[in-house]
């Protein structure tokens, strides 16, 4: 490897793995920010947030391996081209394609890492992190009762308490009602002081009642003044709560296994076969059923008053169902009408059946494509950022940053576009693929004005555009006079 290979290597991969980190942060921070009531005031463990935000992590390394090639191509051609090393490398006979090279070679090294996280890794830690997140959401808050609220976390009790001390155990004046026992007995307990403590096993609160009274009245008398109540009073007593259920407890995996996200190309693609084939037997069935009802059966025209039972539709001429009564007529007609109003139905029902069949067999297709479509980003992207940089010819993290966002938005807006379409049928999975097939042309066109020297336009088309935004800046703040100084 030459020297000049190594200098453009770490001028690229410093910014590269700062803007990754950076990406994948903002990404696990918007995950956070989304579930952070699922997860805080339940008293988690470390080890369970971790495991989660780690597995989490692992999903979002397609997504932000483009964003960071986006943004380092655009910063390491930017600060050649400021510091005018790209002029030095083209006076050394070194063209700018010959010097993008060691930067392809890693960004092809990137997007065979990106195609191997998204069809091996992410199925793998997509399923390990919805698990976790399927108890962390299922879990009940930890137990935390408040002084002056009632607390009905605990199943067919309520608490409620005026003081507790700094200790978090010792409480004053406790009422606890108790609905256990169902609807028709009505249990109060009220105590001067109490100590709230956890068993050894975590499985029970238990609660040591001092100086208080039981009072318990029976609901199922017919006479209100005939119904038996009952006070104990008691200088201690200790009562147990089963909180076993609001323990973290763990669910089996192969619950979460046959989503579409948790499955790499080859079972994609087996499940689609088996999608489609039950969704066209479906579609089979649906038409015999529907022919069923649609069929006409050729008889010999009634001449009664009434028509015949067996008979659900009639193919006869004009001239036979004119022989046909007033009753017969209404009969035969009413008779049409029913059977037309089940055939709507029953297309009704299949549209949304078949509907739904179709968007899911759509997000399978959706799903397999984007495991190559985050790969290939890597490489357009690449090819948008490192001419435009070479041609806009700033570094730092001003420009390079803004145009990233700017190119990377873009992208993503045309693509959350395309996908939803494709999920609704109305274009086919080949709308994954709509924007790359935008920005491709793009990069492409940036590349060739990039490498034969014809950037001059853009250039001063981008000049135009900073000088003008910089004489509105300081026409909306002038700077004020200078007072000369005294002699």
């Amino acid at each position: 490897m030459k020297k000049i290979d190594r200098l453009i290597l770490r001028s690229f991969l410093g910014p590269l793995l700062l803007t990754f980190a950076i990406a994948v942060f903002v990404l696990l921070m918007q995950f956070v920010w989304k579930y952070v009531d699922d997860m805080v005031g339940k008293g988690l463990e470390f080890k369970v947030i971790a495991e989660l935000l780690f597995y989490a992590s692992a999903t979002f390394v397609p997504m932000a391996l483009p964003i960071a090639v986006l943004f380092a191509s655009i910063m390491t051609m930017g600060n050649f081209g400021e510091k005018y090393e790209l002029v030095a490398m083209k006076a050394g006979g070194i063209s700018l394609t010959r010097a993008m090279m060691p930067m392809a070679l890693v960004v092809l090294l990137l997007t065979g890492v990106a195609f191997y996280f998204a069809n091996n890794v992410m199925p793998a830690a997509t399923l390990k992190y919805r698990t976790i997140l399927y108890d962390v959401t299922r879990k009940k808050p930890a137990i935390n009762i408040k002084p002056g609220e009632f607390y009905n976390e605990i199943d067919g009790y309520v608490i409620h308490i005026n003081k507790k001390h700094t200790d978090g155990m010792t409480l004053e004046d406790v009422t606890i009602y108790d609905h256990s026992q169902g609807p028709t007995n009505v249990n109060i307990v009220k105590a001067r002081t109490g100590i709230m403590q956890t068993s050894a096993d975590e499985r029970y609160m238990v609660l040591t009642l001092n100086d208080g009274c039981l009072y318990n009245e029976e609901t199922t008398g017919e006479k209100q003044l005939t119904r038996p109540f009952t006070r104990i009073f008691f200088d201690q007593q200790i009562m147990a709560f089963d909180i076993s259920s609001f323990a973290f407890n763990k669910s089996d995996e192969s619950f979460f296994e046959g989503n579409y996200r948790m499955m790499n190309t080859t079972q994609l693609q087996e499940h689609i076969v088996a999608l489609e084939a039950s969704r066209n037997q479906r579609l089979a069935d649906y038409q015999h059923n529907l022919d069923e009802h649609l069929r006409a059966q050729h008889m010999t025209p009634p001449t009664t008053e009434t028509v015949a039972t067996d008979s659900l539709l009639w193919h006869v001429d004009g001239t036979s169902f004119a022989q046909l009564k007033e009753r017969g007529r209404r009969q035969v007609l009413s008779r049409a009408q029913n059977e037309a109003r089940q055939c709507r139905e029953l297309i009704s029902m299949h549209q949304q059946i078949l509907s739904s069949d179709n968007e899911y067999i759509n997000r399978h297709y959706i799903e397999y494509h984007r495991k190559f479509t985050l790969s290939i980003a890597c490489l357009i992207l690449f090819l948008v950022g490192a001419p435009f940089g070479s041609i806009v010819r700033r570094g730092g993290l001003g420009l390079p940053l803004v145009a990233s966002v700017a190119f990377f938005v873009s992208y993503y807006v045309i693509g959350m576009i395309a996908e939803k379409a494709v999920r609704g049928s109305v274009m086919g999975p080949i709308g994954m693929w709509i924007s790359s097939f935008v920005m491709l042309p793009i990069g492409l066109y940036l590349t060739i004005q990039a490498t034969t020297d014809r950037n001059q336009i853009i250039s001063e088309w981008i000049i135009k555009i900073r000088e003008r935004i910089q004489r509105r800046r300081a026409a909306k703040h002038p700077t004020p006079p200078s007072v000369p100084k005294e002699q």
